[in-house]
């Protein structure tokens, strides 16, 4: 970290950039970024978005079950629950007969209500509302290890991966003709999603991690030719949203994740424009 802060102090003399919690979320932001984006793109792609969103508002029932088992940091019990839910959506896309956003839907509801009524037992649900909006600014040196080791691993996993989950989200019938097991990599993306949400809310926000999520990915499909571009400017249009955000916050005094999430929405709108001219 000493170097990060050497390399930040001779490259931006900022007034912002004098306070150690503002290069500690400008590295959380830039380590953020790119697993967002990449994660992100496939998730537009497969029209999962609700997904996400399913996971993200799920991770209230993480929190209260590690809570109730007496962890003061429920990051892992929050994990390890986010990939149950996972799988368990994954095999009730399956294994019932109702529409996977109907699953989805109910599996959404019950988690919420749940972890509601678990955290606000006694009144003591104000105390866990930091979760609700995040807060990068509070990221620790030891916290970016983590989100480094997740960032290598989504990496790894794009790069050995990819074919197959595109393969089977443009047509889970030749994917599986190709001999590649649909059901396991559908559950795979499931798992890789749900870590990569769940890692992050605390920083960024249960209301609004899906639209850092979805936002600059859907931003950069209406102006990709090919997935190449594809994944390439949703990285950009991510880091820009992020750093910017991160910035204005800073200077308005106005809540980091909420403001990165408007100036990516202010990406999408302004791609929204330009996509007759990339048609």
């Amino acid at each position: 970290m000493d170097v990060w802060y050497l390399i930040i102090d001779r490259l931006l003399p900022f007034a912002w950039a004098h306070h150690t919690f503002m290069k500690n979320a400008l590295l959380a932001v830039l380590l953020v970024g790119p697993m967002f984006a990449i994660m992100g793109t496939m998730i537009v792609n497969n029209k999962m978005a609700f997904y996400s969103d399913t996971i993200g508002h799920s991770a209230l029932t993480g929190i209260a079950i590690g809570i109730l088992m007496g962890f003061q940091d429920p990051l892992w019990i929050m994990i390890i629950f986010s990939v149950l839910l996972a799988i368990a959506i994954s095999l009730l896309k399956y294994y019932t007969t109702a529409s996977t956003d109907t699953v989805i839907g109910a599996v959404s509801a019950a988690m919420v209500a749940l972890g509601i009524v678990i955290l606000s037992r006694g009144g003591g649900f104000a105390k866990f509302s930091r979760f609700l909006i995040g807060d990068v600014l509070s990221i620790t040196p030891k916290e970016m290890y983590l989100l480094a080791i997740a960032l290598a691993a989504i990496i790894l996993l794009w790069a050995t991966m990819f074919n197959k989950f595109l393969m089977v989200s443009v047509n889970p019938t030749l994917a599986r003709s190709r001999g590649i097991p649909v059901r396991l990599v559908e559950t795979l993306f499931c798992i890789a999603t749900a870590v990569v949400v769940t890692i992050s809310i605390q920083w960024v926000g249960i209301l609004i991690i899906n639209s850092f999520l979805i936002l600059p990915a859907a931003a950069a499909r209406n102006v990709s030719a090919n997935m190449r571009q594809y994944h390439v400017i949703s990285v950009l249009i991510t880091l820009a949203s992020g750093i910017t955000g991160l910035l204005l916050s800073f200077y308005w005094a106005t809540a980091t994740g909420a403001t990165i999430a408007l100036v990516a929405a202010l990406f999408y709108l302004i791609t929204l424009v330009l996509k007759p001219r990339f048609a």
